[in-house]
């Protein structure tokens, strides 16, 4: 294992025992409502989409060496599909 790998993995210990901590519904329900309310407000919505996307691709990162390439690609889909849809909030037309 590289050292940035074990220090993400290690510093990220304590989050991820406190989510795991948490029924199984919480932080589905919470990144739902973020996403919810990022892409209704106006304005400075697209910063709630921005914190999701980081925990999305935060939670892709941890889980990478142990996903099979299926898992990689869809994982990595709906990363990108936040991505693109804060991209689109920040900046619109």
């Amino acid at each position: 294992m590289s050292p940035l790998r074990e220090s993400l993995e290690n510093t990220s210990a304590p989050v991820l025992q406190t989510l795991a901590a948490l029924p199984r519904v919480v932080p589905f329900l919470l990144v739902l409502g973020l996403m919810i309310a990022g892409i209704v407000i106006p304005g400075w919505g697209w910063v709630l989409l921005a914190v999701v996307t980081l925990f999305l691709l935060w939670l892709l990162l941890l889980g990478w060496p142990r996903l099979t390439g299926p898992e990689r690609l869809m994982r990595f889909a709906v990363v990108a599909i936040a991505a693109a849809i804060t991209v689109t909030q920040a900046f619109p037309r």
